[in-house]
């Protein structure tokens, strides 16, 4: 056999040898790159995202669309190839597996904090829409969790309400951490609450809560520090005065909050928020309308710009990052708050870009 031959067929099996190795081993990374956008104005899988029956609702134009990161899951095994690709790739970012599944935690326990933390945003989403529309919202301390073979468990219940702990009202959740930690451990606390069955029946009837009981529990010391504790998690439990009603499926986290705020707004209120423009953005929102960062800003970006977006909504704190690898094409306008974020949709709408907070780099 020629030289040369021998040489190419000897690079060529090499060649095949590091790609069978490259495919076959495992390496402990994962991807992220863009995910669907969707319009918290339209609709999904043939129903509208957001439902509002009970309150007299407006018609709305273009766009305000949520987005989404789509990462691998827990369980897939990326190997070097996928990565190499993934690394060169302007459109996914390659990341330490742990970055997205710390601890070991399954895709299962990742989807089921996700599903918990995305709940949890759509009622902040309302509560900070309604707030900034001045319409009451009556909220209430509950139980949210109860720890397993601690103090409360058998005695209080996730969905009790809160009234008073050791006689002192409370009326947000770290009231009753505050007021249980002024015990020593194996003292007792003494909670007023209301059961949950009877809470949930007295909301359905559209009637204020009666019948509360008295519980006392003994404390104990916490696992790592001198404090004491009961072994419940105490949150915030809201009633609206109109049905609101978030529908979206296969769609985790909090990082829809900003928008779907947006959403409702546009819905309750006359007139086109956007102006009939297409406004993308991100952005968790809690109760007093406070806009908080996200992951995956750079993924969400090229998401909105390839879905038809000219402005996207960015917090504050993902600023810097966003603006550092700006997809052409798109304007980047700061938000802190759920009222920044409609002082610059109305600048949208009024045709007025040069007013907009931007983000700069660095």
């Amino acid at each position: 056999m020629p030289r040369r031959t021998a040489t190419m067929l000897a690079s060529t099996l090499i060649l095949i040898a590091l790609l069978c190795v490259g495919v076959l081993i495992p390496v402990p990374y994962a991807e992220m790159s863009p995910g669907p956008t969707v319009n918290t104005l339209g609709d999904a899988r043939g129903e509208p995202v957001l439902h509002i029956t009970g309150r007299k609702t407006y018609p709305t134009s273009g766009n305000l669309n949520m987005t989404t990161v789509r990462v691998t899951g827990a369980d897939y095994d990326m190997n070097i190839v996928e990565a190499v690709y993934g690394w060169l790739a302007h459109d996914s970012v390659i990341v330490p597996h742990d970055t997205l599944y710390p601890d070991g935690k399954t895709e299962e326990e990742s989807t089921q904090e996700n599903a918990e933390e995305f709940s949890q945003s759509q009622e902040s989403a309302k509560v900070a829409a309604l707030e900034e529309l001045k319409i009451p919202v009556t909220s209430r301390v509950v139980v949210s969790t109860v720890v397993k073979d601690s103090p409360a468990q058998g005695k209080l219940h996730a969905g009790d309400v809160i009234e008073a702990v050791d006689g002192t009202a409370v009326s947000r959740p770290e009231d009753v951490a505050k007021f249980v930690t002024k015990h020593k451990p194996g003292e007792d606390v003494v909670f007023t609450i209301i059961p949950a069955k009877a809470a949930a029946a007295a909301e359905k009837a559209g009637k204020k809560p009666q019948g509360t009981r008295e519980i006392t529990l003994t404390t104990r010391k916490a696992p790592s520090e001198n404090r004491a504790i009961v072994g419940i998690q105490a949150g915030t439990d809201h009633t609206f005065p109109f049905e609101i009603d978030i529908k979206l499926a296969d769609v985790g986290g909090p990082s829809a909050g900003l928008m779907f705020s947006l959403g409702i707004i546009d819905k309750l209120t006359p007139g086109k928020l956007t102006g009939g423009k297409f406004i993308a953005g991100t952005g968790t929102i809690d109760d007093s309308g406070k806009v908080g960062p996200i992951g995956g800003i750079n993924m969400k970006l090229v998401g909105a710009r390839d879905a038809g977006a000219r402005y996207f909504l960015t917090p504050d704190d993902n600023c810097s990052a966003a603006a550092a690898d700006t997809p052409s094409g798109l304007t980047l306008v700061r938000v802190k708050t759920l009222d920044d974020a409609k002082k610059s949709l109305e600048k949208i709408r009024a045709g007025d870009p040069a007013g907009l907070p931007s983000c700069s780099a660095g």
